[in-house]
């Protein structure tokens, strides 16, 4: 995984931790949920790069 990806996914996992706040703190269940999801994307891209890197060595 290059470091370019490894920072994108760190920022979109918390971009999406500040929404899922965001969303419990104003009561914005539409908010805290796509927080969530944007955490789930991020996690889901983070394991595809390491496949990937598991077959390039």
């Amino acid at each position: 995984m290059s470091e370019a990806d490894k920072i994108r996914n760190a920022a979109e996992k918390a971009g999406g931790k500040l929404k899922e706040s965001a969303g419990q703190i104003a009561g914005g269940k539409s908010l805290e949920t796509e927080g969530k999801t944007d955490q789930a994307k991020a996690s889901l891209k983070q394991a595809g790069e390491h496949v990937k890197d598991v077959f390039k060595e």
